[in-house]
């Protein structure tokens, strides 16, 4: 069958499940809404099979994500629901944004190399990206024979609050600067990339790029991939507004905000986690073996990898072969 054929069939069918969606079930049964769910995750296989890579698969794959949300919601409540968030709802929406995510990661290391390869050519540019009172900070605690000094100089409980709160309010920034057609969340990673990638070359440039490494990357690991997370967030919440396809565009802002928000709301926990490796943890980083550093770093990477990008695939698939 042609794919013109194919949709020409199937276009009604799908029109009715999109008003599922904007507006409930609007007098379908829940056998018959489960009804249509199935067909439509058939469909999606088809389309995936025969027209891989076409806008009618990716606009199946974002509507069966959406349908599958809706009956799982319909069906449970109370504390199955905190469940169905993490082991269903949040990867589905993942899965649905793989491209979103290459695209934060792409933007937001290409913007490290930037910031390295500047702060190479320029000596005066790592002081206008972090500031002349933190260069100089920096520069006398290596000086003194120890350059992450600056995270032992705060009181852990104190510094835990204070640097979970600014994630989670960079992570929410981050995706909020979205409304602007997705680039104030591709500033916002230019800003954050340039930034790392200056300090992580002015560390080389200082003969402690090993120290730093072993140190910064104990809470960084979780927290830079969360805001890369974040900032694909953001992107799909731009490109709700940008690519409305067969929604009005006030509603596909909605439903890609929603789903945007769904996936910042999960990395609330990942920064409570990165806040107290930073205030807890990291500070002991020079008393450490350097093997307990890099065993914290690559579980954390672990962690990432697994939950963010596998399972995601993981869950789609079992969606698919339901």
């Amino acid at each position: 069958m042609r794919e013109a054929a194919f949709v020409q069939r199937n276009k009604e069918k799908w029109q009715r499940l999109e008003q599922v969606l904007a507006h409930g079930n609007k007098g379908l049964s829940a056998d018959e809404t489960t009804s249509l769910y199935i067909e439509l995750t058939d469909d999606l296989s088809y389309a995936r099979t025969f027209f891989p890579g076409t806008p009618v698969a990716g606009y199946l794959n974002e509507l069966a994500v959406g349908l599958h949300q809706h009956v799982h919601r319909s069906q449970k409540t109370g504390g199955g629901r905190m469940i169905t968030f993490w082991t269903k709802e949040l990867p589905l929406v993942l899965a649905a944004t793989r491209k979103q995510l290459l695209i934060s990661a792409a933007v937001f290391f290409t913007a490290c190399l930037i910031g390295a390869v500047s702060a190479h050519h320029d000596d005066t540019f790592t002081r206008l990206i972090m500031g002349d009172g933190y260069v100089n900070m920096t520069l006398e605690n290596i000086k003194n024979g120890k350059p992450m000094n600056v995270y032992g100089t705060t009181p852990e409980m104190d510094m835990f609050f204070a640097i979970t709160l600014n994630n989670i309010m960079v992570s929410f920034f981050a995706f909020a600067l979205g409304v602007v057609f997705s680039y104030g969340t591709w500033l916002m990673l230019m800003y954050n990339g340039v930034m790392l990638g200056c300090f992580q070359y002015f560390m080389y440039q200082q003969g402690v790029l090993r120290e730093s490494v072993l140190s910064i990357w104990i809470h960084g690991t979780i927290e830079i991939s969360s805001i890369v997370i974040a900032g694909a967030a953001g992107i799909v919440m731009g490109n709700g507004l940008l690519f409305p396809g067969t929604f009005t565009r006030l509603t596909s802002f909605m439903r890609s905000a929603q789903r945007g928000l769904k996936i910042v709301i999960g990395l609330v926990p990942c920064f409570i986690l990165a806040g107290f490796l930073e205030s807890f943890v990291t500070r002991h980083s020079p008393e450490m073996y350097p093997w307990a550093s890099a065993a914290i770093i690559l579980g954390s990477l672990a962690f990432i990898i697994l939950y963010f990008i596998v399972y995601p695939f993981h869950v789609e698939r079992s969606l698919r072969n339901a």
